[in-house]
Formats: C-alpha cells, sequence, structure tokens
C-alpha cells in the first residue's frame, strides 16, 4: 500500500473518532504555593470541543486519499 493510502485512513480514522467524541476533558495539576515540604496542588478541569465540520472534513479528506492510493495503484 501507498502512503497516501496509510495517510487517507489515518485521516478518516481521526474523522470518525472526532465526529463519536466531540466533547473531551482534559486535566493539569498546578502547584499553587510551597512552603518548605508542604505543596498546594490546584487540578484544573479544561473542556475542549471539537467542531462537526472539522471532523467531517477530514473524514472525507480520509476517504478521497484512500480513494487516490487505490487508483494509483491500478
Amino acid at each position: 500500500m501507498k502512503p497516501i493510502t496509510w495517510l487517507g485512513a489515518l485521516l478518516a480514522f481521526l474523522g470518525i473518532l472526532g465526529l463519536a467524541i466531540p466533547v473531551f476533558t482534559t486535566s493539569q495539576t498546578r502547584n499553587v504555593a510551597q512552603v518548605g515540604n508542604l505543596k498546594i496542588q490546584s487540578t484544573e478541569q479544561s473542556r475542549h470541543v471539537v467542531p462537526q465540520g472539522l471532523s467531517a472534513g477530514v473524514l472525507v479528506l480520509g476517504v478521497i486519499l484512500i480513494g487516490a492510493g487505490i487508483y494509483q495503484n491500478r
């Protein structure tokens, strides 16, 4: 298989994943204060939204690249 087909498959997978899970949350722990051996930490959660149009566009681009890779093999 050509690399363009693998890239297309990866993009199609990411597009499907973005459509299936449009919102995900990450967490980050930060040191707020430190006095000697005593540390005060805060965990902050950030919510990230993947636009549906972006996911659909990546999926379509992946399918086009897969088609181009298969067409080049012939």
